[in-house]
């Protein structure tokens, strides 16, 4: 039985998640949890988010989370959602700038006064909310059965800048580019919330159940 823990720092859509991820394997043993040793002995790891990164980093290292975050990352398959994806850069513009985990280099910043319109003319709004279109960047595992250019649903005033081309798996345009998949190795992030995407978000969260390294 495979083992999966949703990290639980009490900022995110954890039973959705944790629902999602029971439908597309009925076998697996899903775990909402902050207790260390029991992210220890995940055989998949999960950080969901939503909110601001100043109290996201705040609740992991009021739980002590930190090290065992960072050790799942490095050793595990690990999944970072929205605001999880995001605390694993370098640092975040959001709340006067904070440094984030530093497990994928990039920075966290904000839409700014580039979002005038679409190319229709549309204005555009900051938060970035609703459907929108990820290209792929680079071929991974967890696009298995997702085309380029499928739909996902987000909800999000800052976006993920990676240092290097090579951590970038997807992207998105709104008013500008921005990386809406990121990753390396073991790991996987999305700025969407696959929870709230239906096939496709539940197709990508069954590969990442499916995922060997």
């Amino acid at each position: 039985m495979v083992k999966i823990a949703v990290i639980d720092y009490g900022m995110g859509n954890l039973r959705s998640v944790s629902k999602a991820l029971e439908k597309v394997s009925p076998e697996a043993k899903v775990m909402i949890t902050s207790d260390s040793a029991a992210i220890d002995s995940a055989d998949k790891v999960v950080l969901p988010g939503v909110g601001a990164i100043k109290d996201c980093l705040a609740e992991i290292d009021r739980l002590s989370l930190r090290e065992v975050i960072l050790n799942a990352a490095a050793n595990k398959p690990f999944l970072g959602i929205c605001l999880g994806m995001q605390a694993l850069l370098n640092s975040s513009e959001e709340c006067g700038g904070r440094e984030c985990l530093g497990v994928i280099p990039g920075q966290v910043v904000r839409f700014g006064a580039q979002l005038n319109c679409d190319e229709t003319g549309e204005h555009l709004k900051v938060p970035h909310m609703g459907w929108n279109r990820v290209v792929h960047a680079q071929p991974h595992p967890l696009w298995n059965g997702i085309e380029s250019d499928s739909r996902f649903y987000f909800v999000h005033s800052y976006h993920a800048q990676t240092d290097s081309a090579q951590h970038s798996f997807g992207k998105t345009t709104y008013g500008i580019g921005f990386s809406a998949a990121i990753g390396r190795e073991n790991i996987f992030a999305v700025q969407f919330h696959p929870e709230k995407s239906q096939n496709n978000g539940l197709q990508l969260l069954e590969n990442f159940i499916n995922w060997k390294i």
